[in-house]
């Protein structure tokens, strides 16, 4: 299974990140995201992946739902968190070959990015217009 995050700070603003994606062959926003461990706890990775990815922890957190990636051939499922008033507290502690850069966007420039199809990854796109078109 694989989680992801809409991190929202005190201000209002979305943590979001940039790296390259081979696939694609451009540099993409996306949100923090990654992969539950075996056993682990779906909100726990997510609270781990958020930070090490960023720095941001804290905050409140909420499921806001969950996707299946490809159910016509695989079994696992992407869980999709909110967490809001998160806070800078720690440095990226990335893997080894991870290359990302941590953003703080408004909503107006994430709405922008989505409905101008710059957020291209399915599993990103789903909930943050789940997040916009519900007024959470």
């Amino acid at each position: 299974d694989w989680i992801n995050v809409i991190a929202i700070t005190d201000s209002g603003e979305f943590v979001m990140i940039r790296q390259y994606r081979h696939g694609l062959r451009r540099t993409c926003y996306e949100l923090p995201a990654g992969v539950v461990e075996d056993g682990e706890d779906p909100l726990y990775a997510a609270k781990r992946e958020l930070l090490e990815e960023t720095g941001f922890g804290g905050g409140e957190w909420t499921r806001l739902m969950t996707l299946s990636p490809n159910p016509s051939t695989n079994t696992n499922l992407t869980h999709c968190y909110l967490a809001t008033g998160v806070q800078k507290q720690a440095e990226q502690h990335l893997d080894m070959g991870e290359d990302l850069s941590v953003h703080l966007l408004s909503p107006h420039k994430v709405k922008k990015l989505l409905a101008d199809n710059e957020i291209m990854q399915a599993l990103m796109a789903a909930p943050l217009w789940k997040y916009f078109a519900t007024g959470l």
